[in-house]
């Protein structure tokens, strides 16, 4: 079965991942751009760096061939980002990266993009999935017709090329490249094994910083360690910081599209606090004016942030397809969410790790000021709160008693802090009137159920997620 969640689909390797269900998914969109009457007009398709993405482009672009369908293959492991900007830029109808993002090294995935270079919402993918049906009914498991890969090449049904350098100018052009220059930053980047390495060490150098990097090499298992920048897998670059002295640690997750940061003192810094920095420099250094989007599991602190600068925050549900899509109908300055993703008005239509990673060093060069002195103005300013974040693996079986209980008898714990309103648009997300919140819902990426609770007190936290872990029987 080939079904899209929150951010494409994504598959185990050997499992689902196969060569039949790629050439079956090539085939429906094949299908689609034809009943759409865009296939004319191509699609634009890159891969990263892990195990079998580079084939699946192969395998793909010979089923478009055989339907005389052409595509602009970029030809070298790249960020995702850069394939929505050539999609924006250039004006496809379709795009495509094959990816499974921040998932553990066992899965490989496809994400689908649409015109403006935006992920493809719920209406696009559920379309894609009905192609996919009729692919399946009409080939009853037999192999799909394709065009060998040096035939379409030759017949320039394949088009290869590299189109970094653009991506990395329209970065630079949105970026105060003078001040950093003038800084004279020490950066240390871990690109975590994925694709980030090459674009921020350009932009990076180019800006004139001292630069280290740390686990850069080609690695399909991600050294062992899931490619997602959290607190437990940038220990290294955690501990380069302190040994080495520098002014900031960035990471990028497998695809380049989330962010991680480590600041001077060698503290991870919460994705949350990321966008609370990034939006507060945009409003107050920059002078730039915007609402902001977060999804429903993302801090409130940038509530307070907007309201201080006499601007709206809005809540969307899980799903950069939602933050972009409420940016573009509101104008907003900024929209991220606390996995790391971020995007600002004026780039793409998506996030971006590596624009984020540049607009952070922009920051400190142009503040004057030490990311663990600016984090520390703004929780003088705005009040600290603690998030708790929690995920828990389930059985079918357990999934289904957790969404009965949830979703449709719409049950909470017995809960000691006063509630204002509970909201059922993505998971169970409960509004406290202290300030504080929890959410209870399922990825949309990975088998998992996910506790988020943000609190005024740690021990606050604490106490709310462990009520829930007894109110539905999960392992502690």
């Amino acid at each position: 079965m080939i079904q899209f969640g929150t951010g494409g689909w994504r598959a185990v390797i050997g499992e689902e991942f196969t060569k039949a269900n790629i050439q079956i998914l090539a085939k429906a969109m094949a299908w689609k751009m034809k009943a759409e009457g865009v296939a004319e007009r191509g699609i634009v398709i890159g891969y990263d760096r892990r195990f079998l993405s580079k084939e699946t482009i192969y395998w793909s672009c010979e089923v478009w061939a055989k339907e005389g369908i052409k595509a602009w293959f970029v030809n070298r492991s790249v960020p995702t980002p850069l394939i929505m900007f050539y999609v924006m830029k250039h004006e496809f109808p379709y795009g495509m990266m094959v990816t499974a993002s921040h998932n553990p090294s066992l899965y490989n995935g496809i994400k689908v993009f649409t015109e403006g270079g935006r992920d493809a919402n719920e209406e696009v993918t559920r379309d894609i999935e009905q192609y996919i049906a009729k692919v399946e009914e009409a080939y009853q498991g037999k192999p799909i017709e394709t065009m060998r890969y040096e035939e379409a090449l030759a017949a320039e049904l394949v088009v290869e090329f590299y189109p970094l350098n653009e991506y990395l100018d329209n970065i630079i052009a949105n970026i105060n490249m003078q001040a950093i220059r003038d800084a004279a930053l020490h950066v240390v980047l871990d690109p975590m094994y994925g694709v980030s390495q090459t674009s921020l060490k350009t932009i990076l150098i180019t800006a004139r910083c001292d630069l280290d990097i740390i686990n850069a090499r080609h690695d399909t298992l991600f050294g062992g360690k899931l490619p997602a920048p959290t607190n437990t897998t940038l220990r290294a670059l955690q501990t380069y910081v302190i040994d080495n002295n520098c002014d900031i640690g960035l990471a990028t997750d497998g695809d380049a599209d989330r962010i991680g940061v480590v600041d001077d003192t060698g503290r991870f810094l919460h994705p949350n606090d990321i966008l609370v920095l990034l939006y507060y420099y945009l409003l107050k250094y920059k002078g730039w004016r915007g609402p902001v989007v977060r999804n429903i599991g993302t801090t409130h602190v940038l509530d307070k942030v907007a309201e201080s600068f006499g601007e709206k925050c809005y809540e969307v549900p899980v799903g950069f397809k939602h933050i972009s899509a409420k940016m573009q109908e509101t104008d907003a300055l900024l929209g991220g969410e606390s996995s790391g993703g971020l995007t600002v008005r004026g780039h793409i239509n998506g996030k971006d790790g590596v624009y984020a990673a540049a607009l952070l060093v922009e920051m400190l060069a142009v503040t004057g000021e030490k990311m663990s002195e600016i984090a520390e103005n703004i929780r003088q300013e705005y009040g600290s709160i603690f998030m708790e974040e929690r995920s828990y693996k389930f059985t079918e079986e357990k999934k289904a008693e957790i969404y009965h209980i949830l979703q449709e008898e719409k049950k909470v714990p017995e809960l000691p802090f006063e509630v204002d309103r509970v909201s059922y648009m993505d998971g169970s997300k409960v509004y406290f009137k202290n300030g504080g919140w929890v959410l209870a819902r399922f990825s949309g990426t990975e088998p998992l159920l996910r506790i988020f609770c943000e609190m005024p007190t740690g021990e606050e936290a604490k106490t709310v997620s462990n009520l829930y872990e007894e109110f539905l029987n999960l392992p502690a």
